[in-house]
């Protein structure tokens, strides 16, 4: 023991060397956030600042479709994406737990049984040879050993360097959640998207069959008059190509139906089968007022925003850790038992008691490249996942604004659209009159009623791009998730 302290203070001194010599690290450079957002969406607007936002509205809320309501309802329950994504929340969050035990103690209980022979010219075997258990009983040939106790072992997180990584399991876990709900987000929209345009294929076939009615009395109408002399067959084949051409269009919006209708089962997760929905609403159904907000609230309810400031935060984090590599590392090992070479004697105390206590300090000196790659690749991501952070919030604010601009482009739009179909509807009924007061021609006819049903067409796509407008803007605000 004095032995022992008076070495203590070279010990020291050899620690100490340990400790500078791995300190020496190498200088890195983190990337700092630079992403600055608009007061406003819309420049225009000026200082006027409308913190009311859409997004906080929960999706059953938003969609007062009852249809479109169960059928989000069921893709949240049975969407393999989202359940897939479920498990690796669920590793995530298993990860916390395995990280924050290894800065705690490890307690093992364990039992062993050794039987050797040692060679007859080795230390041991001399030591053997002159040795006697009892009176006239020599060493036993073969020596048995049998061990039971407590085994402990600690590595001193002194550096931090455990406990840092048990906080990056925790970040990302929470990544992963916040990845869950972005998912959630893009699910919700694709749902609503799939839905309004099947509505609108319906409406587009219900108008076809319309026109196409329309066309087969017209032709009736030219065959009579042809019959009667005042048109020739000319007329006839052109309208029954006319008529014709548009039946077959039907079985092409039927096959547009079907996949639709496969596209909301595959993202509900079940086999295929008939959506339910209320076509008959679509013509009266008006895009939804949302409110934007202003582009900072776009950080707070944006996940995939939010999921991209925990995995910097996480990245920021892992620099620490990779950096306490290059410091000492300290461990305790420590053990209590009983030991003894036949098993008679193995609980006999306190002869068999055996303990030991032991400690290390290992620092790296030479040959430290792996430790600076690590630490270098954990800089490099700590600016790859900072630049991402600024280009998610880029994205988010384009993807918003560009939403805004494209509502209300579409609304005009819109409003032209139906003034057109409103006089192409009138022109069809006086072409026809004049056609059978021979004071219009045939293609007069052809072309009106073409141009009229093209834009009843065009109608029911610009409404269903004003739905589905409006569920992008809701997305790109961040709502759907709650």
């Amino acid at each position: 023991m004095i032995k022992f302290i008076r070495s203590f203070p070279l010990f020291l001194t050899g620690i100490l060397i340990l400790f500078i010599q791995s300190c020496k690290i190498p200088e890195l450079t983190q990337k700092e956030i630079k992403q600055e957002l608009p007061e406003n969406f819309i420049s225009t607007q000026g200082n006027d600042v409308d913190t009311i936002n859409s997004a906080r509205i929960p999706w059953k809320e938003f969609f007062n479709d009852p249809y479109l309501t169960d059928l989000i309802d069921t893709a949240l329950v049975n969407n393999k994406e989202i359940n897939i994504l479920l498990q690796r929340i669920s590793i995530a969050k298993n990860e916390i737990f395995a990280r924050k035990g290894e800065y705690k103690p490890f307690i093992n209980a364990g039992a062993g049984l050794e039987l050797e022979k040692v060679g007859h010219y080795t230390r041991n075997g001399a030591v053997e040879e002159n040795l006697e258990i009892e009176e006239g009983k020599p060493f036993p040939e073969l020596l048995g050993n049998l061990d039971i106790g407590l085994f402990a072992s600690w590595e001193l997180d002194v550096w931090q360097k455990l406990r840092n990584s048990s906080k990056v399991a925790v970040l990302e876990y929470m990544a992963t959640l916040e990845g869950k709900n972005f998912m959630i987000t893009n699910l919700v929209a694709e749902i609503a998207k799939s839905y309004y345009e099947l509505l609108a294929l319906d409406n587009t076939l219900d108008n076809l069959k319309q026109s196409i009615r329309i066309q087969e009395n017209v032709l009736e109408v030219v065959k009579t008059l042809k019959d009667a002399g005042r048109t020739t067959s000319l007329a006839v084949k052109r309208f029954e190509a006319e008529v014709k051409k548009n039946q077959s269009e039907i079985y092409a919006i039927k096959q547009e139906i079907i996949v639709t209708e496969n596209t909301i089962n595959f993202l509900l997760g079940r086999p295929a089968q008939n959506i339910p929905r209320n076509s008959d609403s679509f013509n009266s159904l008006m895009p939804k007022l949302v409110e934007n907000g202003i582009p900072s609230q776009l950080l707070e309810n944006r996940p995939d925003i939010r999921q991209a400031e925990l995995e910097l935060q996480a990245a920021e984090l892992n620099i620490q850790v990779a950096k306490a590599n290059f410091y000492p590392s300290f461990d305790i090992r420590a053990g209590l038992g009983f030991e003894a070479f036949n098993p008679k004697f193995l609980l006999a105390t306190p002869k068999s008691l055996a303990m030991s206590i032991a400690g290390d300090a290992v620092a790296p000196l030479v040959n430290r490249n792996a430790i600076i790659s690590v630490y270098n690749n954990a800089n490099a991501k700590q600016i790859q996942v900072a630049y991402e952070y600024e280009q998610t919030i880029l994205n988010a604010f384009f993807e918003t604004k560009n939403q805004i601009s494209n509502i209300n482009n579409l609304n005009e739009n819109y409003a032209l659209k139906t003034q057109q179909v409103n006089s192409l509807s009138e022109s069809i009924e006086i072409v026809n009159q004049l056609f059978r007061s021979a004071r219009a021609d045939y293609m007069e006819v052809l072309l009106t009623q073409r141009e009229a049903m093209e834009s009843k067409f065009e109608l029911i796509e610009t409404k269903k791009e004003q739905l589905i407008a409006v569920v992008d803007l809701y997305k790109a605000l961040g709502g759907g998730w709650q």
